[in-house]
């Protein structure tokens, strides 16, 4: 499912994959980096969807249900030239319709680059 999508294009990898957490790491080099040279506030977002999405997805009941974003916010706190970014989600709520994630960016001293929360949002699929 990740060939050929944003996710590859920007080198994005699940690392670490659970019941409500996942962990995925994504690289800042010229994918990722907006022209002054830092972290693409963008490319922070869609690996804070990224993680929010495929957390979701694996809560959900693949025959009937998929999943999709709602809403997405973030703050960008740190900025990052080089190296690697590690983001962490976790589900802060469960329910029929919605779930919302929280997501924290950090790098390679685990310090914090972006928070960010997502909503995600429980789709009835047509048979």
């Amino acid at each position: 499912m990740i060939k050929d999508t944003l996710i590859e294009a920007l080198g994005i990898e699940i690392t670490q994959l659970g019941e409500g957490k996942v962990t995925a790491t994504m690289p800042v080099d010229e994918r990722t980096r907006q022209p002054f040279g830092l972290l693409h506030g963008g490319a922070s977002v869609a690996l804070a969807e990224t993680v929010a999405s495929i957390g979701a997805y694996e809560l959900v009941d693949k025959e009937t249900e998929g999943v999709a974003g709602l809403e997405i916010n973030a703050n960008h706190v740190r900025p990052k030239t080089e190296g690697v970014v590690t983001a962490v989600g976790t589900i802060l709520h469960q329910g029929k319709s919605t779930m919302v994630w929280d997501i924290k960016i950090t790098d390679e001293q685990d310090r914090l680059i972006c928070v960010s929360r997502c909503t995600m949002a429980v789709i009835k699929l047509k048979k």
